[in-house]
This record gives C-alpha cells, structure tokens and sequence, in this order.
C-alpha cells in the first residue's frame, strides 16, 4: 500500500481525515485483530505477524522501521478486555511454556526415567542366577515403569507438548529403543555359519546400559528446552528486527544442543563404566547420535513442528530396517551381495554403526531444520 493511498481493485480504500495521508496500519489492525485481543504483550503479535508473513520488508509498507515497532502500534490501538488502566501486562505475563509448573517440579520430575531404569538394569543383574521367567517379569516390570516415569517426566515442564501431537511418533521411538537393546543381534545375522567366536551374544544388562545414559538425559533435555526458552524470550525483548532475532537466537541453539551433546556423553561413558561393556563397547556413538535425535525432534514438536520431528524419526528407522532387511536377505542363496554394504559397514564400525549412522544423519538434517525454524520469533510464542 503506497502512501498516496491507491488500492488494488476490489480493496477498500482506508478512509481519510481531513485530505491527510490514509492510515495503512488499520486494515493490518482489522485483519490481525483478534491477534492483537488475546496477545498479553507486543511481542506475541510480532511473532504472529511473522508466521503469516509480515516480514521487516513488508513492515515498510505499513511506515514501521521493522515488525516489532509496528507490534507495538498494533498492541496500543488494539483494546483488549482486560484492559483496566496502565498496561502491566508485560512485566507480569508468565510465558506459556513455564506458566503454571514451577521449576523445581519438573526438574524433580525429570530424574525419574534414570532412576528407574538403573534400578531394573541393576535388578536384572542381581538376578542373573534365577530362571528366566523372573528374569522376563522383572523386565517386563521395568519397562512399565519406565513408560510410567517418562510419561509423569514429559507431562509438565519445557518438554510439554500442548494436545495429542506427540502420539504420532511415539512409535518410531519405540523401534529406535527396541534396536538399541537388540541391534547387537546384527552382526550374527550377517555372519551366520561363519563360526565368528568373536560375535557372541551380548548380556541384556550391558546391551541396555544406553537405555540408562538416554533415561538420564532426560534431565539435561528439559534444561536445554528449558534455557532455549528463556534466552529467545530474552532476545525477542531485546532485539529490534526479525533478522536481529534469528541471528541472535541460533547460536543460543546451537550451543545448548553441543551442551546437551557433551552430557549425554558423559553419561554414556559413565554408564559403560559402571553397568559393563566399558568405553570400548561400541555403544557411545550411537546412544549420543540416538540422543541428540530424540532432544531435536522433541524441540521441534514442542515448538510446533511435530512433521518435521516426525520425518526426522522415520527417516532413522527406515534406514535401520532397511539394514536388518539386507542383512537378512544376504542369507538367502544367490542373494549374498545384498547383504554386502552393511556387512562392510558393521566389519568396520561394529554393530553399534549402523544406529550411529542412521540417527546421526536424521539427526543433523533436523538440527539444519531447527537452526532455520526455531530462530523464528513465531516459534516461541
């Protein structure tokens, strides 16, 4: 809109006072208004004017130096019904994600998976001697409690998701967890006749020990989440520009997802350690690469991107069935060079390669996707 006040055929024309210039604020006002009553402060409008396409450009047109100034505008000539006197609302509005659960409740909370799955990793251990039936009821116990404890973990907190969104993935995760605790049965397909002494089975205990680095994880996680939306919060006050924001908001991002990285791996060296199967045991790389998948897809839903959380989490299981499938077709007759590619790929990085390479890969397509997405002020709002 141009500021003689022309329009395009079949736009009303703003109405003019007094032979003055025509207000190119109000039709942005009445198309957006029912984003500006329910916003508790100018910037939820600045990010809804973002995710429908206002730019810093197009907030030119409207005589704004960027979208935020013209939030502002929109925010002060909107009335909203909670108005009575001077706006306060500002200072005092929680942000949705923390509003309503206090931050030593989550946190509490969040030690829940870790706790639980060590005790029935270690009670599994103690019961080494006993028959196999009270080894599978305390296994099947453990696993009920676990889904329990994740489920009360991930209820309240920075890693809440709003609605059902989240039920669509849940059983890509099951299957990445379900390889992790019996991918090492890879390597015996593979080389089945073979008389490789070398690919004996692995104890479940130590099998499962990334099962207790990733319960852990939990923690650093909802920390992570939990910094990412306070910092945005932070710089969506502070920055003056959508570009201002996203190039302040990406490196908080990035270098939470090297933190949460870094402890996910300590806690996997630290699990090997205590549960068995030592730093050499092949199982760091995929639990941290399975790790840092389920934080990135997680962040996206929480933020509203469940489908590209989702594409992320097929895209590993697809790959990691697509390995059990040639691996299991190299043992039919005439069809050994099907199976060519993962053996190769597990004779060099042993079993614990083909989750590496699978969840590492989904995992850095999502980490581009999110370093894009979640620097966007609509993304924290």
């Amino acid at each position: 809109m141009s500021d003689t006040g022309t329009t395009s055929p079949g736009t009303t024309r703003p109405a003019r006072r007094g032979g003055g210039p025509a207000d190119p604020v109000k039709t942005l006002m009445h198309s957006h208004r029912e984003l500006c009553e329910r916003a508790v402060d100018p910037l939820e409008i600045a990010a809804g004017l973002e995710a429908h396409g206002v730019t810093d450009r197009a907030a030119a047109r409207f005589r704004h130096r960027d979208v935020f100034s013209l939030a502002e505008e929109l925010y002060a000539r909107v009335p909203r019904a909670t108005d009575s006197g001077p706006d306060t609302t500002v200072a005092t509005a929680p942000h949705p994600a923390r509003a309503g659960d206090p931050r030593a409740g989550w946190a509490l909370r969040t030690l829940l998976p870790g706790a639980v799955c060590a005790v029935a990793l270690l009670a599994l251990r103690y019961a080494g001697g006993t028959g196999a039936g009270i080894r599978l009821a305390i296994g099947a116990a453990g696993a009920v409690a676990l889904a329990v404890a994740l489920t009360i973990a991930l209820r309240r907190g920075p890693l809440r998701v709003e609605g059902h969104t989240a039920r669509v993935s849940r059983l890509w995760v099951c299957w990445l967890l379900a390889y992790t605790l019996y991918g090492d049965g890879l390597p015996r397909v593979l080389h089945a006749g073979t008389g490789d002494g070398r690919r004996a089975t692995t104890p479940l205990t130590e099998a499962a020990t990334p099962l207790v680095a990733l319960a852990f994880a939990v923690v650093p996680a909802a920390w992570c989440a939990h910094l990412l939306s306070v910092q945005a919060r932070r710089r969506l006050t502070d920055s003056r520009g959508l570009a201002e924001f996203a190039s302040r908001t990406r490196p908080v991002l990035l270098a939470l997802f090297a933190l949460y990285a870094g402890a996910l791996t300590a806690l996997a060296l630290l699990a090997e350690l205590v549960l068995g199967g030592g730093p050499g045991s092949g199982h760091l790389a995929p639990t941290v690469a399975l790790g840092s998948l389920l934080l990135l897809a997680r962040l996206l839903t929480v933020h509203g991107f469940p489908k590209a959380a989702a594409t992320g989490l097929v895209t590993a299981c697809a790959v990691e069935a697509v390995a059990l499938a040639l691996a299991t077709a190299g043992r039919v007759p005439g069809f050994e060079s099907a199976a060519a590619p993962v053996r190769a790929l597990v004779d060099a990085g042993g079993a614990g390669a083909v989750p590496a390479l699978a969840c590492g890969a989904a995992a850095l397509g999502l980490l581009i996707h999110a370093a894009v997405t979640l620097s966007r002020a609509s993304a924290h709002t």
